[in-house]
This record gives structure tokens, C-alpha cells and sequence, in this order.
């Protein structure tokens, strides 16, 4: 079987939101077409545009997958439904956001599907812990993470001593 390297980022900012990226770990793990690699450690980051909210959770995973980019982005939005996410106000607080942020090296957009993620290259919430799970990583068309990261750094992202995990008993 086939399979692609695909990184996303994971958020919350309402609710219990380490039970919702735990969720949506464990949920994205067990599908049998999703093999995880990697779990960034939890970070703490400020809201990025939008109206004003709660502070986030977000972390990045990468994972191997058979399934194709449009398949993992609707199992993500299948995971987010189960979180009560909804999208009301764009930028507004959410459950559970899951971005697919690459899918292998595929520059890609349609109506449904852009990747790599538009904002990517600039947000430091996805770079600074896929940075931390993939030293040598590639945001394609946009150059390494590291460079990006670098080009980036605000310190609006803080790493907190609570970390995500994939083997779970069932929540």
C-alpha cells in the first residue's frame, strides 16, 4: 500500500481543550489508513486575527497515510463535527481545528483543498512545534521550517508541561 507523509496542526480554544487534541489524536490514530510519526509537545499560542478569543492549544502531527489529501481533509472535518466544531465567524473560537497543513510534497488548491496550508509559512503556532518534531523540514514552495521559523519568531508560542499522547485507552 501506498502511503504520503502529511503534517497538520491541531487547535482548540474552547472547552476542555487538551481532551480535544487528545481526541482528535486518538481518533486520527486508530484509523487504519493513518499511521502517526509524530507528536509535537503541546504549545500555548495567542489568537491570530479574528475576534477577540481564548488562548490556544495547538500542536502539530505527522502521520502516514493511504488515504488521499481530499480523504484526510474530510476525516479531519469528520473529527472536528464530533468536537461540536462550528464555523459561524471566520477566525472565531473553535473546539477543534484541524488543519491539513502538507500532504507529501503536492502544491495543490481547489475549491475544497489548498496545500501546503496558505498560511503555513507565516504562523508560528504551526511552525515552531513541527519544527520541534522535524528539524529538517520542508514546507513546500515556501523553503525549511527552520528558515521560516526563524523569520517568524514573535514568542507568542510557549511550550506547556502537558503533552499529547497517541496510545490511549478509548475516551
Amino acid at each position: 500500500m501506498n502511503t504520503t507523509t502529511a503534517v497538520l496542526s491541531l487547535g482548540a480554544n474552547l472547552g476542555d481543550r487538551w481532551a480535544a487534541l487528545q481526541g482528535a489524536i486518538y481518533e486520527l490514530g486508530h484509523d487504519p489508513s493513518i499511521e502517526i510519526n509524530a507528536i509535537s509537545s503541546l504549545y500555548e499560542t495567542d489568537p491570530v486575527g479574528g475576534p477577540e478569543q481564548p488562548v490556544y492549544f495547538n500542536a502539530i502531527l505527522s502521520l502516514d497515510t493511504s488515504l488521499s489529501a481530499h480523504q484526510l481533509l474530510a476525516a479531519a472535518h469528520e473529527i472536528e463535527n464530533s468536537w461540536h466544531r462550528t464555523r459561524e465567524v471566520r477566525w472565531g473560537a473553535r473546539t477543534l481545528d484541524i488543519d491539513l497543513i502538507t500532504y507529501g510534497a503536492l502544491i495543490y488548491s481547489d475549491e475544497i483543498l489548498t496545500v501546503p496550508h496558505p498560511g503555513a509559512h507565516e504562523r508560528e503556532f504551526v511552525l515552531v512545534p513541527w519544527l520541534e518534531i522535524d528539524p529538517d523540514a520542508e514546507l513546500p514552495g515556501r523553503g525549511s521550517v527552520a528558515g521560516l521559523t526563524a523569520s517568524n519568531s514573535s514568542g507568542a508560542v510557549r511550550k506547556i508541561n502537558q503533552q499529547l499522547i497517541f496510545n490511549l485507552c478509548p475516551l
